[in-house]
């Protein structure tokens, strides 16, 4: 587990590529690719679900006092030993007790809502360009604003420009950073053309001249799929240019 945190912070962090880090470690290529697609490890997939012989006949009942269950108070709903002696009295069930409750069991975790807590260091900062229509001087037309979002504050910044030029993407952080009072610690950016000079394959990418240039500055930055500034967006209302 610890080689593959290394692993990980290498790539994503360090922002060593891909090439790099399978020398440093002594892994194959394909092993660093499939180390940064997941968080953790994934583990063992069941490929085929179980199979129940003894139960089999009898899933459909299981599956109809459960999907009743959902209309009733959590009080009221069937325990698995519940379930279980229904079916030895209603429908002469032979089977023993054990499996009935690792099903019911299995079909409670499978319904259950479940939440991946997400959370962000201090200091990062996601960014992407956006359209809207805007009214400038009584005419209708599109504008496209620089959203500037940090995650773990909540904070935003959008500025809007008549279009999206490397002259924009730079005075937008220019901006930005002068209402933040300084420079983020790392810079998330989406595939962008003004950000992103060559998309090489995986995660990995060569970053354009002007963004290498911004570097030197102090902020380190990644190209990668955003999700949480994209949304910001379409909540945010621009800065006039």
């Amino acid at each position: 587990m610890e080689i593959y945190g290394r692993v990980r912070r290498a790539v994503r962090v360090e922002g060593k590529s891909q090439r790099a880090v399978a020398r440093e470690f002594g892994l194959s290529r394909d092993t660093v690719r499939k180390m940064l697609r997941y968080a953790v490890p994934p583990g063992y997939q069941r490929q085929q679900p179980i199979r129940r012989p003894k139960l089999g006949p009898w899933l459909g009942v299981i599956d109809a006092i459960l999907e009743d269950d959902k209309q009733r108070p959590v009080k009221q709903r069937h325990t698995a030993k519940r379930i279980f002696d229904r079916l030895k009295e209603e429908h002469g069930f032979t089977g023993g007790y054990t499996i009935v409750k690792d099903y019911v069991r299995g079909e409670e975790v499978r319904g259950r809502e479940m939440f991946v807590p997400l959370t962000h260091a201090p200091g990062e900062a996601q960014v992407d360009f956006g359209e809207a229509l805007a009214v400038i001087a009584g005419v209708e037309q599109k504008a496209h604003y620089l959203a500037i979002d940090l995650p773990h504050s909540d904070d935003c910044f959008v500025a809007a420009f008549p279009a999206e030029t490397t002259e924009a993407f730079l005075e937008g952080h220019v901006r930005a950073f002068a209402y933040l009072g300084g420079v983020p610690t790392r810079i998330l950016y989406d595939n962008t053309k003004i950000a992103v000079a060559k998309i090489l394959g995986g995660e990995e990418r060569r970053r354009a001249s002007r963004l290498c240039a911004a570097q030197l500055h102090g902020s380190d930055s990644a190209c990668e799929q955003l999700g949480r500034v994209e949304r910001s967006i379409g909540s945010r209302l621009p800065e006039a240019a």
